[in-house]
């Protein structure tokens, strides 16, 4: 088992590359595909070092058997990342985002997210793909609930407090985990409300309808951010180098 508290570039050095593609895969684990029915998490896969993460482990048994797969298990002992959908509370349930941003109310909302961080630390989850960041104008879209609706400056607003609430002021901290922005970007502005459909905003309207709430959660310290699962006037979001390589990380 390898040093993980060494300098990272030493331990990249001592991986080989199926390692360090495991360390880019993400399995999945319970609550999987149509419900509540418990998946068979490859132990044989975390031990290998074929996968550096893992989502949808719902109990701290499960995390606990996880974990220590990859720890005492694999040649590096690097542990997982854990992530679950952190949405709108954890064992405490709040209001839909929708509904919780009609409250105009930043406090409440970074005081939601750190309560649901801390249940959901105490569960092993080290990170969330929450908040949600798309603002949508059409109501035919299934997954409008999720987000603070058609407000760019309330976006914009919303993703800078949900981000501090998940994270607090330091990542360190055991009660606090890893927000994430998503869907970058116009993923609520999909044809016709047809969930993964095209969305084709013209620059100004990805500019300044879309794109605010990202820059917002970057400025306020994001750890991760998720490409839409949609394309942008026919270039995949997942692949747009403008989107990517320029405006978020050239930016």
């Amino acid at each position: 088992m390898g040093d993980t508290s060494a300098d990272p570039g030493r331990l990249l050095a001592q991986m080989t590359l199926p390692e360090k593609v495991g360390q880019l895969t993400m399995i999945t684990g319970e609550w999987a595909q149509t419900g509540p029915k418990a998946m068979p998490v490859s132990v044989d896969a975390i031990r290998a070092g074929a996968a550096g993460s893992i989502l949808n482990l719902w109990s701290p048994d499960a995390v606990r058997a996880a974990q220590r797969a990859a720890v005492e298990g694999s040649r590096l002992g690097i542990p997982l990342l854990v992530g679950f959908d952190v949405v709108h509370g954890h064992r405490t349930i709040f209001p839909v985002p929708l509904a919780e941003a009609a409250a105009f109310d930043p406090d409440l909302w970074q005081r939601t997210a750190a309560a649901a961080a801390s249940e959901a630390a105490a569960d092993g989850i080290g990170l969330t793909f929450a908040p949600m960041l798309d603002v949508a104008r059409d109501p035919r879209w299934g997954r409008i609930c999720e987000g603070p609706g058609e407000s760019p400056v309330l976006a914009a607003r919303w993703a800078a407090a949900k981000v501090r609430g998940f994270q607090g002021a330091a990542l360190a901290d055991p009660a606090r985990i890893a927000a994430t922005a998503k869907h970058l970007g116009a993923y609520g502005a999909v044809a016709a409300g047809r969930d993964y459909a095209s969305a084709d905003p013209s620059p100004r309207d990805l500019a300044e309808v879309h794109l605010p709430a990202f820059a917002a959660a970057v400025q306020a310290g994001v750890a991760a951010i998720m490409p839409a699962f949609n394309d942008i006037a026919g270039q995949p979001a997942t692949a747009h180098t403008d989107l990517l390589q320029g405006w978020l990380r050239g930016g």
